[in-house]
């Protein structure tokens, strides 16, 4: 039977965890996915649309679609790179910088919740299981 899979507990568990994160972010603004581009930004401001996708794994109408929704938020904007015009580049507005450390606050809160009543090696055999998951990509 498929509900007796370990897939189907971790379809089950992703999506309950999707659900907190969601609830979590409207707070602030957010739709879930908002805060993995934001996350680049954070990491380097200035990032063209193309070094989204290519960062996110994810298709052109999805960043394309999300910085939109970003950009109507005064969370970021574009701006032509000044050595190239014809590239656009995707820059944090004060509002988009100052997301970080709620956004980080709710992750690590999730996480702490996911591991509850876990010792520390079953966290550090959980995060080392899901690491070693083909596909993995973090």
């Amino acid at each position: 039977m498929l509900d007796e899979t370990l897939t189907y507990a971790l379809i089950k568990l992703m999506k309950a965890h999707r659900n907190q994160l969601a609830a979590a972010l409207v707070p602030l603004g957010l739709h879930v996915g908002q805060e993995l581009l934001l996350n680049q930004l954070w990491r380097e401001d200035g990032l063209t649309q193309g070094e989204l996708i290519a960062r996110l794994g994810v298709e052109p109408p999805t960043v394309t679609k999300t910085l939109q929704r970003l950009e109507r938020g005064g969370i970021v904007y574009r701006a032509p790179d000044p050595d190239r015009p014809r590239v656009g580049r995707v820059y944090l507005t004060d509002t988009g910088k100052a997301l970080r450390e709620p956004v980080e606050g709710i992750w690590k809160q999730l996480d702490e919740d996911l591991q509850r009543g876990f010792t520390a090696e079953e966290r550090e055999l959980l995060a080392r299981f899901l690491r070693a998951t083909p596909d993995f990509h973090c």
